[in-house]
């Protein structure tokens, strides 16, 4: 290679396009609730340091971590109670709140004798039952469970009932003029179609079910977060009783995104929107 076809070549080379570095894309998705829960902290900090405000009346992030780590055995414990308490009476709604809607939408006799009562029943704040609870069981976490239970079923009844009430009429009737008996159309049509409202609904109860143990807790137990939190309240630790609200919010989440997940993997088929990705 002469002189001249060497300096051509290397020209060529440096005119050449240079390939661009990879660029690194972040899901703003994922990152988006750790982002904002940080910020919420982080301004929530800010404010009570800038603003001067007693840990008596709105307790520094920082300060509520100290008392976190300073009763972490109690705030474990306690934790653990609630959280069974709650799953327990979770458990129990999405039995008796399966049947129960699979009843109302079964028959239009049972939906017009029960949904009243269901209503009405449900129109009675649980914070009115619980004593009465407490006077048929005593303390201790049978009303929590119980009121856990009562709080969180209505919406799984209402839920399931749905589903089965909006098979469109045009369906059942080409079903049958096919053979089909209504106990097939319930099996084979309405059970699948009232998935995803069922499993939607678990993402509801849930966390009604947590307002419903803690709300017995607060009355009436010896044990759970609710009653760690009357007693820091009585003993004026504030702080503690913030990181009693944040370690229920934390179970909460839990629990809220198992149940979504538990939504993904059995009804991700009824996910087709745009919107829902």
């Amino acid at each position: 290679m002469t002189m001249a076809e060497g300096r051509a070549t290397a020209e060529a080379y440096a005119e050449r396009p240079r390939r661009a570095a990879p660029r690194i894309r972040l899901d703003w998705v994922t990152l988006a609730p750790w982002v904002c829960t940080i910020g919420l902290f982080v301004v929530w900090e800010a404010a009570v340091r800038l603003l001067d405000v007693p840990f008596y009346i709105l307790p520094a992030p920082t300060t509520i971590w100290e008392a976190a780590v300073q009763f972490a055995d109690a705030l474990w414990r306690n934790s653990l109670q609630t959280l069974w308490t709650t799953m327990v009476g979770f458990l129990m709604a999405i039995v008796f709140g399966l049947a129960l809607g699979l009843a109302v939408g079964w028959s239009r006799g049972v939906y017009a004798g029960l949904y009243p009562i269901m209503i009405g029943f449900n129109s009675i704040p649980k914070v009115a039952v619980v004593p009465i609870l407490v006077l048929w069981f005593g303390t201790g976490e049978v009303p929590a469970i119980l009121t856990a239970f009562l709080i969180s079923f209505f919406p799984i009844v209402v839920n399931v009932a749905t589903g089965l009430a909006t098979i469109e009429p045009e369906m059942e009737d080409v079903l049958r003029a096919l053979g089909a008996k209504k106990l097939d159309i319930m099996t084979k049509v309405g059970i699948p179609r009232s998935a995803p409202y069922f499993f939607g609904s678990l993402k509801v109860a849930i966390t009604l079910a947590f307002i419903g143990s803690v709300l017995s807790e607060t009355v009436a137990a010896n044990s759970g977060l609710g009653h760690l939190m009357l007693s820091a309240q009585s003993n004026f630790e504030v702080p503690l009783v913030f990181a009693c609200l944040i370690a229920l919010a934390i179970e909460g989440i839990g629990m809220y995104a198992v149940m979504a997940w538990v939504e993904r993997r059995t009804t991700g088929w009824a996910h087709r929107s745009g919107f829902a990705r």
